[in-house]
């Protein structure tokens, strides 16, 4: 019989054409990250569209223009800006259709694994509906609050790829005390109930991503100041969730906590610079990743089920 050699060997393994770039284990897990990265990518593009007024560079949706799907250089730098973030998306979208497909493909001792194919699905329908809330915003001159959902939807696209990230890379949750889980839910919680409020001082700030886009109207002085306890109150927690736990992923929390408050407070008193606030967006990013590895990361141990 005749021996393969080691290139034909290696191709046989990975499969006909590409299918090596989307199958197996090792495939998954770094599409998964990509899917990660990706998201909070276009948080920060999208961030710096709305920050240099480029909101309505591209005045209609899904076309650029009423007769074309591209910016004219009529258009300006504003149109180049919203067109750039709108073929980052068909990246996205790509990343996520290959995570998904890589999620088909997998096996596990020779059985699929629903659990990543809905997460991996998940993330893949999410970003369509994505561009599609990001039309509703350019239809309706940038309303704050479809901005806002606009934001909070890439939130929750993060979560779930920490989530994928999790499970492609068996990162099984460790048994802990009950109100150790309990603490990690209140900070996972409260992160999300400050990121919300974080989109309303935007609504009510000056940043509003075009010229004579409207405002929510709200007392932009009192959302900050209702934004900032509760951001105290996460961080309280997260410090709690620090006393209990002494975990990476507190740790991480906790870090990515200072350095996203002192980015608030810098860009407050320096009345918002937008190369303060696409960091402070980044940092929103990252406290959502960061607070949901945390909260995947502990399960309520059998010791502490049966004492109770």
């Amino acid at each position: 019989m005749k021996q393969l050699g080691p290139e034909t060997e290696a191709a046989t393994r990975r499969g006909p054409g590409l299918l090596h770039v989307v199958r197996g284990q090792h495939a998954l897990r770094r599409w998964a990250i990509v899917s990660l990265i990706m998201n909070i990518v276009i948080v920060v593009t999208g961030g710096l569209v709305r920050l240099t007024g480029s909101g309505l560079g591209c005045p209609t949706w899904p076309r650029c223009t009423a007769d074309s799907y591209v910016s004219h250089p009529e258009l300006g730098i504003h149109g180049a800006i919203e067109f750039g973030n709108r073929l980052l998306t068909f990246v996205l979208i790509i990343a996520a259709l290959l995570t998904f497909v890589s999620a088909l493909l997998y096996r596990e001792n020779g059985r699929p694994r629903s659990d990543l194919r809905w997460l991996s699905g998940g993330l893949a329908l999410g970003i369509p509906l994505q561009g599609v809330i990001g039309g509703i915003a350019v239809l309706t001159q940038l309303n704050p609050y479809v901005v806002a959902l606009h934001l909070l939807l890439s939130m929750v696209l993060i979560a779930l790829a920490v989530w994928l990230v999790r499970k492609t890379w068996h990162l099984e949750p460790t048994g802990a005390s009950a109100i150790s889980v309990v603490a990690t839910r209140v900070a996972f919680v409260l992160m999300w109930l400050a990121v919300w409020l974080g989109t309303l001082v935007t609504g009510s700030g000056p940043h509003a991503g075009a010229e004579n886009a409207p405002r929510n109207a709200l007392d932009g002085m009192l959302v900050t100041r209702l934004h900032t306890s509760v951001v105290y109150a996460t961080v309280a927690a997260s410090v709690i969730c620090f006393a209990l736990l002494r975990s990476r992923a507190v740790l991480l929390l906790v870090l990515v906590e200072i350095l996203q408050a002192g980015i608030g407070i810098a860009q407050y008193q320096l009345g918002l610079p937008i190369e303060l606030v696409a960091l402070h967006l980044l940092g929103a990013s990252l406290a959502i990743a960061t607070v949901t590895n945390l909260m995947l990361s502990v399960r309520r141990s059998d010791l502490g089920l049966q004492v109770r």
